[in-house]
């Protein structure tokens, strides 16, 4: 294999991580990667354990003089987001991801990197691998669809584990340990249509050029989400022409802020329409911030299309897109600048005779999530939809007092010479289930900074790698 990154440190950790870049692993289909695990515990004569979710837990004895120290769970997740530009051509189920170096920052052409979270499984790896000078008995756990409900984290056996000390490599920032965290739940609203035949002229109106981001993290950064935008245009054109809805596309990962959505539809005054949408486009353009300023809107004609969705049934779905509550809906009252309770709509998809909308929902308070689809279902009953909710997972409770968080405050003062700081965040981390199911345990979540997780802007910073190494090494000897 040809590496790209040559001559830093930590070299083991770098080299797996290109490794798994180059070896699919989208949610659902982990199963390449856990071969991978599996072959590398088999071939240093590890203990390991895979289940039929393609889970792996792999362990590695303590080294000498280390055996009476309480062992360590580290922890991360093998599939990744995967979003690419419109222009890209890229298989994420068969082409490996093309990497490439810009300074400091790593990225991949046109995709996500899958830094999230492919370098905790770097990390893992390297320390199972002897990369660590000493350690007490070390117990790492690759889960798998985190990014689509923690689905591995429910579904793992942890009566496997013995460590009562977690850490989570998860995070995002270098500089912050998170110490808790919201949970969350999938919706999905599906609205059947009927078809009539396609009068007037068809048209393909496009959203791009969007920045996306993380549907919790960067939930609260402004960003526009390109559903919601082609939902405002929709609702603005069906005052000035008749419009007849052919497809709708947008985004596709529930937890991504989605960066582009595409209209197929049927008008009755193909210039009148293209003057309503472009000045609406302006509109928009004057009130997005300053990292949506890629934003466009592009009207084209579409040839060939013989049926669209009936007058009612267009209405129905405009008016869903255009109503249904997106971003923000409440802020922590007790921690600012954090979100308490949001909705992320971040996939539309047309099938045959129905179109899905399909949300993340976020919060730390039940009642919230509660609250959520009391709302979806209402809303669903209103405009004569189907309603489903699942992938339900259970929030992070702040714990007062945590001995592996004090460790790492005191490595990351010693490596660094600053304070890290310590923070709760509006994003699931498995660290809820795994808690749910081990509540004697001792958690935090760390990792290295990465920025524009789940958009094809992903970069990890390659220095901060190497801090972040030397503390986690700075961490297992305060902890030993």
């Amino acid at each position: 294999m040809n590496y790209i990154i040559n001559g830093r440190e930590p070299k083991a950790v770098f080299r797996f991580f290109e490794e798994i870049c180059a070896i699919p692993h989208p949610s659902y289909h982990e199963e390449r990667v856990a071969d991978y695990l599996v072959e590398f515990a088999v071939s240093r004569g590890l203990e390991y354990y895979r289940d039929e979710l393609h889970n792996v837990l792999i362990k590695k004895p303590a080294t000498s003089g280390m055996e009476g120290r309480a062992p360590i769970l580290f922890q991360g997740h093998t599939d990744m987001v995967c979003e690419k530009n419109g222009d890209v051509e890229h298989d994420f189920m068969k082409d490996p991801l093309k990497l490439f170096l810009d300074g400091d920052l790593l990225g991949a052409q046109g995709t996500t990197l899958g830094g999230d979270d492919g370098i905790a499984v770097a990390m893992m790896l390297a320390m199972l691998d002897g990369s660590l000078p000493a350690h007490p008995a070390l117990e790492c756990l690759f889960t798998v669809a985190e990014e689509v409900g923690l689905n591995g984290a429910h579904g793992f056996d942890y009566s496997r584990i013995s460590a009562r000390i977690m850490v989570n490599l998860d995070s995002e920032d270098l500089g912050v340990i998170t110490a808790g965290c919201a949970g969350g739940l999938r919706s999905d609203l599906s609205l059947s249509y009927n078809t009539v035949p396609v009068t007037g002229d068809a048209l393909r109106v496009s959203v791009t050029g969007l920045a996306g981001g993380h549907s919790g993290v960067d939930i609260c950064t402004g960003r526009a989400n390109a559903n919601k935008l082609m939902g405002r245009l929709l609702a603005k054109l069906c005052k000035c022409v008749k419009v007849n809805l052919i497809s709708l596309e947008g985004g596709s990962k529930d937890n991504a802020i989605p960066r582009e959505c595409v209209a197929i539809l049927a008008v009755s005054d193909v210039e009148a329409a293209k003057q309503c949408l472009h000045q609406e486009a302006e509109r928009i353009r004057g009130e997005l911030v300053a990292e949506d300023a890629g934003f466009s809107v592009s009207v084209g004609a579409m040839n060939g299309v013989k049926e669209a969705i009936c007058d009612a049934d267009s209405l129905r779905a405009v008016a869903l897109l255009a109503t249904v509550d997106n971003g923000v809906k409440e802020m922590n009252r007790n921690v600012k600048g954090l979100p308490e309770w949001s909705r992320n709509l971040g996939v539309i998809r047309t099938e045959e005779n129905k179109i899905d909308f399909i949300f993340s929902v976020r919060s730390a308070m039940e009642g919230r999530l509660d609250a959520s689809i009391d709302e979806l279902d209402t809303l669903a009953q209103a405009f004569g939809c189907t309603a489903k909710h699942y992938s339900r997972y259970p929030g992070w409770d702040y714990a007062p007092v945590s001995p592996v968080r004090d460790a790492y405050l005191a490595a990351y003062r010693a490596v660094t010479g600053k304070d890290a700081r310590v923070e709760v965040i509006h994003a699931g981390l498995e660290c809820g289930i795994i808690y749910s199911k081990a509540p004697n345990m001792d958690i935090i979540s760390i990792g290295p900074d990465m920025k524009d997780i789940h958009s094809p802007n992903e970069r990890l910073d390659l220095s901060s790698v190497e801090v972040f190494w030397k503390t986690l090494v700075a961490l297992i000897e305060k902890l030993s």
